[in-house]
């Protein structure tokens, strides 16, 4: 057996297209949907991925704003800035570049944003409906897995889910929107006993650490749905750099039955629902 290579740039770019079908029908209805981005303190990195975001926003019809602040300003002046993009009624969705300088309180300016035009998913307000059920904005990358998981056509419910990783935005979400389609999740973490138990039990296992080659042939439990969100530059021997997953690729694929490579898997759809979350708090925010 070989696994199933899920291809999250072909899916992300489907996505796209419903996306912008979409926004071109709020188009000609006089609505438009306009993403404010917010950088903290600029640096050419960060340059130039909010430029390759807005790239992305314009190829779906979404219109996308940059807003550069200081590195200086304090955390009041950045309320202020936004609770006013909050109350502009041209903006519909919001998000903050992160990193931000260290004066400034990155979760409390997040849960400044208006919980329907947080297009990252990221207010504590947001995390809360995930905890409900009551979804209404999911954090783009575990809407991303969770999209990734369902283009294999499984049932999840019932099914054993081991989620590697607890972050607030990966993996604890994760396990919460899997547990809200009737799975069981497992969410283990850095002082996680033995954690090849755990990872053997997994119809789903999703990893998000971001620690190069941390899950091996022995973690993966054969047919199992391998689902790799980390994202790490390793140097090879001859000096030059390689995007690597957490999952060891070549020793996974014989044995599961589906699996996302790095780069081309979680990577792409992040971008698509990060889009799919801006027309979704664009049609919150325009009553439809």
């Amino acid at each position: 057996m070989s696994a199933t290579i899920i291809d999250g740039t072909a899916i992300g770019n489907r996505i796209k297209q419903e996306i912008a079908a979409q926004t071109a029908r709020l188009a000609s209805e006089g609505k438009r949907v306009h993403l404010t981005a917010v950088i903290v303190g600029s640096t050419p990195a960060a340059e130039v991925y909010a430029n390759r975001q807005g790239e992305a926003c314009r190829a779906v019809g979404i219109d996308y704003t940059l807003q550069t602040l200081p590195d200086d300003i304090s955390q009041r002046q950045l309320r202020d800035e936004i609770r006013k993009l909050n109350k502009d009624k041209s903006v519909t969705g919001i998000m903050l570049h992160a990193p931000v300088p260290p004066h400034i309180d990155l979760a409390r300016m997040q849960f400044e944003i208006d919980v329907t035009k947080d297009v990252e998913g990221v207010n504590p307000a947001n995390i809360g409906y995930v905890v409900y059920g009551h979804t209404l904005i999911a954090p783009c990358t575990a809407g991303a897995v969770v999209e990734l998981i369902h283009s294999t056509g499984i049932d999840l419910y019932g099914k054993e889910a081991v989620i590697v990783g607890a972050s607030e935005i990966a993996g604890k979400p994760i396990a919460l929107l899997l547990l809200g389609e009737g799975a069981t999740p497992t969410l283990c973490h850095i002082g996680t006993r033995d954690l090849i138990s755990h990872t053997r039990r997994a119809d789903i296992l999703v990893v998000a650490v971001g620690k190069p080659g941390l899950i091996g042939a022995a973690h993966v439990r054969a047919g199992a749905i391998v689902i790799d969100v980390g994202i790490n530059r390793v140097k090879q021997p001859d000096g030059t750099s390689k995007t690597v997953g957490d999952v060891q690729f070549d020793a996974v694929q014989p044995i599961a039955s589906h699996l996302t490579p790095v780069p081309g898997g979680v990577g792409p759809m992040t971008v698509a629902m990060l889009l799919k979350n801006t027309l979704r708090a664009a049609e919150i925010v325009l009553g439809k």
